[in-house]
This record gives structure tokens, C-alpha cells and sequence, in this order.
């Protein structure tokens, strides 16, 4: 039997030095520089900034750690990835410093798992090696991630596919050098069959961005999370990735493997929200006292810190779970902490922004911000609803209906089953009174 919560020395080693490497080195690019340069490779600081720190984590073994050491990482298993990826969630940096920031990260798996030899030359490697960045092209405007209701289609046209149809929040599309496309490939089939997955160079002819859409707090034209229109896009028959029919199967390779991560690095921004409220409950007066001897923050902080700890042992042993059966197996285990982000980080950023008053209403806070992520990690990767669907299902798979008419917890039935049992002792006892 294996039971334990610890973690070996070796490795927590490597976890204080990403803890004081993120804090130091990755933490001021935040204060610095807006968070979309994360995937802007044309700025200066992709040039000067980003590559000294990368070549710091690749001495430490730490690069791709999502990937086998066959494609340049340490095939660290997700248990280890959850312990990493709580301290890279504290940046929006750090992810891309440490060579594991999505998309590219679940892009860089489907194209080592489904990708030819020419595929992860032309496209895995340069990802691999931070060079560039990819887009997963997706979701639909009428259809969101629905692949039921997909209307883009492409088509093969000899030795070419041609792809028409349009794909909402396409995010990083304006900074990527290639896009994964979803796409019907054959609509007299169930969608589950008749989907597929190509590689599409952004400068490939026929590509509109109708728009650059951003994010709640960002200003219009900001945006990077694109509205794209492929009109009659064609690219060679060698850009399908894996092969026609198999989009659905290879997008759950995919997401599974993100949705845990989101999950991972939530702990860390929660544990940053956290951090910043006792700091505030032990630094702010109010009527005479600071606030941590209020009654009423003492609450939230009691409920913050035991809901961060409920959170985080899921999170790990989902990993576990992982680590253990796969991605297929854990489904559950992966739509059981999916569910639990949004809420999890809105009840502790909330409370922790409730804290700081006005200050954390501001701009001269990170909360609103770290806020305004809680309805993304609600909808990113599957809405919450849909997960929940699965956690019910997975979980009615072990139960059966009641033979009977009424339910087999029905107490009549069984009062009279345990009497018979019992008869003896109960007659004696009743002889005896």
C-alpha cells in the first residue's frame, strides 16, 4: 500500500528554485509588460529578455517538462507538472519562460502523438525550441465548442484540402505562425467521425481576421482572441494531422491534458489571492484594530485557506490518478477539478479584493484582474456544465435502479429483514421484560 503527501528532496529542490527564479527573475516581467507580449514574438523582448531566461530553466533539466525526453523534456508525470505548475500560475510569463505556456503546450502533444516525421520538423520543433507560437482554431460563433453544430468544412481537392468556414476565439491567431483548424470533413457521418484537424500556416491565402476580439477589461482592437474566416484556405494533403475523421479523438488528447493544467496553475493564483489578503487583514486598522482580529475576515480567511486546500489535494490527486491510468480513464477526475476553478478562484479573489476595499477595486491592484479570469476558466476548454454532465455520468455507472417499487433504502422492508435476522436475541429480550 502507497500513501503519501510528500515530496522527494531531489525534486524539491528543483520546486525552491522555480519558486525564487518565478519570484525574481519572471514575476517583474509582469509589472513591466502588458501580457499579450507573451505571445508577440516581434517584440524586443524575445530577443533580449526572454532567451537568457529560458537558457537558465534548460540548464536546470526544466524545459517541456510536459514532454518526453525524446522531444526535449523530462517526461515528468502529471503529479509533478500540478508541484510546478502551482508556482508558474503566479505569472503570465512563466508558463513561456519555462516552455509549457498554452496552446502550444497541448499543440506540441497532439503533433507528438499524431504528427508525421515532416509535421514535427516544419512545425513541433520550432515550437519546442520557443521560436514561435500556434493557435488552436476551434470553436465556431453559432456553435462554441459544440462540434454538432460545426459548419466550417474542408474539403480535399487532389493533392490539396480546401477549408471554408469561419472560427471565433482563435486565441493568439495574430501571433502565431500556424493554426490547428477543426473542420467537418464529412457531414453524412456522426460529427464524431466526420471531423479533422489541419495545419494552416497564418499567412496561407484566403485567411480574414474579421476582428481581434479581447477580453472584458481589455480595450477594442486590443483583443487577441481572433474571429477568423477561412475562404477557400488551401493547403497541401500532407498538413492533415493524423488522419480524416479523427479531429474529435485527437482534440481529447488535447484538452484533457489542459484542462488539468488550468487547473494546476489556478492553485497558484489562488494561493497569490490568498497571500495578499492575511497580509492586508494584518496590516489595515479599522475601529481601533487591525482587521485580521475581525471576526468576519477570520471567516474568510478559515474559508479561503480550507478551500484552497480541498482544491489543491484534488488537483493532485487527479494528477495521480493520471499518472496512473491515463487521460481516459481519469476523465472524471479531470471534469471534477475543471469544475471547481471558476468557483474556486472566484470565492477567494473575491474575498481577498473584499478585503482591500476600494484598493482592490482598482488598477493599482492585480485582483480585478485575477477576478475577470473566473468566467474564463468557467467556459475555456468545455463550459462547467458540460463537466458536470460527465461527473454524473461516470458516477451513475455504479449504480443500479431499485428492483422494487420503492426505493431499497425504503426503511419497512428492511426493519423487517434485520428482525429476522435477529429474532432470536430479540425474542430472549423480550422475554426477559
Amino acid at each position: 500500500m502507497a500513501w503519501d503527501f510528500t515530496t522527494d528532496p531531489e525534486f524539491q529542490e528543483k520546486l525552491d528554485w522555480i519558486d525564487e527564479f518565478v519570484k525574481n527573475e519572471v514575476e517583474p516581467l509582469d509589472l513591466a509588460f502588458s501580457s499579450h507580449l507573451v505571445y508577440d514574438r516581434t517584440h524586443e523582448i524575445h530577443r533580449t529578455i526572454i532567451p537568457p531566461l529560458q537558457e537558465q530553466v534548460k540548464k536546470q533539466g526544466l524545459w517541456a517538462c510536459h514532454l518526453g525526453p525524446d522531444l526535449g523534456g523530462l517526461g515528468f508525470g502529471q503529479l509533478k507538472l500540478a508541484l510546478m505548475n502551482e508556482i508558474l500560475g503566479r505569472s503570465s510569463f512563466a508558463p513561456m519562460v519555462f516552455g509549457c505556456q498554452a496552446p502550444d503546450s497541448g499543440n506540441a502533444e497532439i503533433l507528438a502523438h499524431y504528427g508525421t516525421d515532416e509535421q514535427k520538423a516544419k512545425y513541433l520543433q520550432p515550437l519546442l525550441d520557443g521560436k514561435i507560437v500556434s493557435c488552436y482554431s476551434m470553436t465556431e460563433p453559432q456553435a462554441g465548442s459544440d462540434p454538432q453544430e460545426f459548419k466550417c468544412r474542408v474539403t480535399r481537392d487532389g493533392d490539396e484540402y480546401v477549408i471554408d468556414g469561419e472560427k471565433w476565439f482563435s486565441s493568439n491567431f495574430r501571433y502565431a505562425s500556424f493554426a490547428i483548424v477543426m473542420a467537418v470533413s464529412d457531414p453524412d457521418v456522426p460529427v464524431y467521425q466526420g471531423t479533422s484537424m489541419m495545419l494552416v500556416p497564418t499567412d496561407t491565402p484566403g485567411i480574414e481576421i474579421i476582428r481581434n476580439v479581447g477580453l472584458g477589461n481589455e480595450k477594442a482592437g486590443e483583443g487577441s482572441h481572433a474571429y477568423v474566416r477561412y475562404n477557400q484556405v488551401r493547403v497541401p494533403a500532407e498538413n492533415l494531422l493524423g488522419g480524416e475523421g479523427q479531429a474529435f479523438a485527437i482534440a481529447q488528447t488535447r484538452l484533457g491534458g489542459g484542462r488539468i493544467h488550468h487547473a494546476m496553475r489556478t492553485v497558484g493564483s489562488c494561493q497569490r489571492a490568498l497571500d495578499m489578503m492575511c497580509e492586508r487583514a494584518l496590516s489595515r486598522v479599522t475601529q481601533g484594530e487591525v482587521l485580521a482580529k475581525k471576526q468576519m475576515v477570520q471567516e474568510k480567511i478559515a474559508d479561503s485557506y480550507i478551500q484552497l486546500a480541498q482544491f489543491r489535494l484534488m488537483v493532485m490527486h487527479a494528477a495521480w490518478t493520471l499518472d496512473q491510468v491515463g487521460s481516459k480513464t481519469g476523465r472524471m477526475e479531470i471534469a471534477m477539478v475543471k469544475v471547481l476553478t471558476p468557483q474556486v478562484l472566484h470565492d477567494i479573489v473575491y474575498r481577498a479584493l473584499h478585503i482591500h476595499g476600494s484598493l482592490g477595486t482598482s488598477n493599482e491592484m492585480p485582483l480585478m484582474g485575477m477576478w475577470a479570469m473566473m468566467p474564463v476558466m468557467g467556459i475555456a476548454d468545455g463550459p462547467t456544465e458540460v463537466h458536470k454532465v460527465t461527473v454524473a455520468r461516470q458516477v451513475l455507472k455504479s449504480y443500479k435502479p431499485s428492483e422494487g417499487m420503492f426505493p431499497s433504502a425504503h426503511l419497512p422492508p428492511r426493519i423487517e429483514a434485520a428482525r429476522k435476522k435477529f429474532a432470536d436475541l430479540l425474542e430472549h429480550e423480550v422475554a426477559q421484560h
